[in-house]
C-alpha cells in the first residue's frame, strides 16, 4: 500500500508541476504562498520517499505533517480564486462549498480542481498508513 501511496503522492506532484509551470508563465500573485505549498510539497514527497525507502514511521509523520500545512497553504490559494470568482461575501465554510460546485460545475480548470480533490486522496492514504504502521 505504501507504493500505492507513493503513486499518489508522484500523480499529484506531476499535476502540481503543470500548476506551477502555468504560474510562472502568466506571473501570477501571493508568490510567498505558492512558494511555501511548493517547499512543504517537495519536503513531504521527500520524507515520503524516505519512509518507503528505510521502513521508519517517523519519515511518514513528517510527511503528513508537511502536506497538513502544505495543503492550508495550497487551500488558501482555492479559497482567494473562488472569492475572486464571486464567493467574496461568504464565510470560509460557503467558500469551500463554492469552491467544491465550482470544480463540478467546470468553472475552474481540470488540473485545479484534480489537483484539489486529489489532495484529499493523498492526504487521507498517507494518514491511514501512518496509523496502521504505528498501531502494528
Amino acid at each position: 500500500m505504501t507504493y500505492v501511496v507513493l503513486v499518489a503522492w508522484l500523480v499529484q506532484a506531476a499535476v502540481g508541476v503543470l500548476l506551477l509551470t502555468g504560474w510562472f508563465r502568466h506571473g501570477r500573485a501571493h508568490p510567498r504562498v505558492v512558494i511555501a505549498h511548493v517547499v512543504l510539497s517537495v519536503a513531504g514527497a521527500g520524507s515520503w520517499v524516505a519512509y518507503v525507502l528505510s521502513d521508519q514511521v517517523l519519515y511518514a509523520w513528517a510527511a503528513l505533517v508537511m502536506i497538513t500545512i502544505g495543503n492550508g497553504f495550497g487551500d488558501n490559494m482555492l479559497l482567494r480564486r473562488t472569492r475572486r470568482m464571486g464567493g467574496s461575501h461568504l464565510s470560509t465554510a460557503n467558500t469551500y462549498k463554492l469552491a467544491v460546485r465550482s470544480i463540478f460545475d467546470r468553472r475552474l480548470p481540470f488540473r485545479v480542481g484534480f489537483h484539489a480533490l486529489f489532495a484529499g486522496v493523498v492526504y487521507f492514504s498517507t494518514l491511514a498508513i501512518c496509523i496502521v504502521d504505528t498501531v502494528s
